[in-house]
């Protein structure tokens, strides 16, 4: 276990990087789902280098001060109720034993996440032209735009993966040999 004054370095310079990918999905909004997405994978090098418990604790700081911070609260938002928990929520679920079970939980906070997403969105912040939207699809198209986001989201999750595993192999032990 490392010590505390290393910790708190890291999940500052953590939160520091998270923070100005926060920022800049307000700067470029085209990108409003990919940068808390980022931010989100940054949040896996607490979990590998400190520990789990620690990586939520800076998910936790980040949030708040994304919240306070960020121009674009949506992005906010989507991060604080899925990109910023799942990294670290995966390392519990990959010690599931069978694949299949890992998948079903996978989607199934996905799934939670992601309806939740939407229901606070447009009831709490009154976005309605997300309803609006799933008018143009017609009678179908929150389900269609859920099995979009459902593909999507295991895209994300095996990239996730590959982050871990290259974290892991390639730079994991360069910072090792410098100490």
């Amino acid at each position: 276990m490392r010590d505390i004054s290393y910790r708190v370095a890291l999940g500052g310079i953590v939160s520091a990087l998270c923070l100005v990918t926060m920022f800049l999905a307000g700067v470029i909004p085209a990108l409003y789902l990919l940068l808390p997405g980022i931010a989100g994978i940054l949040l896996m090098i607490i979990a590998v280098e400190v520990n789990t418990p620690w990586a939520f604790l800076t998910y936790i700081a980040v949030s708040m001060l994304s919240i306070i911070i960020t121009f674009d609260k949506e992005a906010a938002l989507i991060f604080i109720m899925f990109f910023g928990h799942y990294p670290i929520l995966r390392f519990y679920i990959q010690k599931i034993p069978l694949r299949v079970a890992r998948l079903i939980v996978k989607f199934l906070i996905f799934n939670i996440c992601i309806i939740a997403y939407f229901y606070v969105t447009v009831y709490i912040f009154g976005l309605d032209e997300m309803l609006e939207e799933f008018d143009d699809f017609g009678r179908y198209g929150s389900y269609i735009m859920l099995g979009i986001a459902n593909f999507i989201f295991l895209i994300y999750d095996l990239d996730l993966d590959l982050m871990y595993r290259g974290y892991l192999k390639r730079i994991l032990p360069k910072f090792r040999k410098k100490r």
